[in-house]
């Protein structure tokens, strides 16, 4: 039974390998041309070059990861009224929550996407470099290539394919492994972070939503610490390569494209008022500041008290009347 499952997933992992190493061996073969080609330096390199390339194809994903954060953000209001409205109703008020994201076309697991996708990346270069140490190769890997991958070493004396639980009592593979595990973990925590701080309105931190990324805030970073000493130190450049990406790629989107009502939404106002007035455009600048002040006078607008609905009488009631 252990041996048809097991042939199933290789069948399923096959394709990755080859695309994975095909990716991997060019590279390879543009950092030897000026590189040591057995060398740590050259491999390490390709892997950061994989990583680029599995990032810049995932961008689409990227974009409506990010669309559909922000219509999860801006109506998280809407999704309040209905807590409140059917609190007593969990199936009328699972239709009607449905309803608003289909309405605002908002697709809550269109967060989880891109990680998603990575994982069987991730667990192809896992299983790619532990294999090459081994000098079992896989996809285009020739035996050759997959005995200089699996042993290629970084500063002389850290291998590729080692990891902190197997270091051997090498100091330097340790050392390298706990840096890259910090750095992995590091940049998680700061890639969520500045998704909430920089843009998410006021309202939407609250909430059950809001619950949520707080504790994904502190439970993503946790998995990946305690399973990063067990990663490959490759492996571990392909993920905190890949969370850089995502830091920059976000910072982007957030400075250039903001959710209104935001924090990154009001600074983004405040550089287009700078930009106008120094470039002598007087009026543009008292346009944005203008929209400026009327944003937050909407924001701040107490909201109309709901009319209170009469309490139902009886009939003796009313007669009494």
């Amino acid at each position: 039974m252990l041996d048809f499952f097991g042939a199933i997933g290789g069948a399923i992992m096959m394709p990755l390998y080859y695309v994975i190493s095909v990716i991997l061996v060019g590279f390879h073969k543009l950092f030897g041309s000026f590189l040591d080609p057995s060398g740590g330096a050259a491999w390490a390199l390709s892997i950061v070059g994989l990583t680029m390339v599995i990032r810049a194809a995932l961008i689409p994903l990227f974009v409506k990861q990010i669309k559909s954060s922000r219509n999860m953000q801006l109506i998280q209001p809407k999704v309040k009224e209905l807590q409140k409205k059917y609190g007593h109703d969990r199936e009328r008020l699972a239709q009607e929550t449905m309803a608003l994201y289909k309405e605002s076309g908002t697709n809550p697991f269109a967060s989880c996407l891109p990680i998603l996708l990575q994982m069987p990346i991730f667990l192809a270069l896992f299983r790619l470099l532990d294999q090459a140490a081994d000098g079992k190769p896989h996809g285009v890997l020739t035996e050759e290539l997959a005995n200089q991958f699996g042993n290629a070493e970084l500063f002389g004396s850290v291998p590729l394919a080692s990891t902190f639980m197997r270091a051997d009592g090498s100091v330097g593979v340790m050392v390298v492994a706990a840096f890259l595990v910090l750095a992995m973990t590091a940049t998680t925590f700061l890639t969520q972070r500045q998704l909430m701080s920089k843009n998410m309105p006021a309202d939407a931190l609250t909430g059950p939503y809001a619950q949520q990324q707080k504790m994904l805030l502190y439970i993503l970073p946790l998995v990946f610490a305690v399973g990063g000493i067990a990663f490959p130190i490759g492996v571990l450049l392909y993920w905190t390569t890949s969370n850089l990406w995502t830091m920059g790629q976000q910072f982007y989107v957030i400075r250039n494209n903001p959710a209104p009502g935001t924090p990154a939404f009001h600074a983004k106002e405040q550089r287009d008022k700078a930009k106008a007035a120094k470039k002598g455009h007087p009026a543009k600048a008292a346009a944005v500041e203008t929209a400026a002040e009327v944003d937050e006078a909407a924001a701040e607008e107490p909201k109309p008290a709901q009319r209170q609905q009469p309490k139902r009488q009886t009939r003796s009631q009313r007669k009494k009347r």
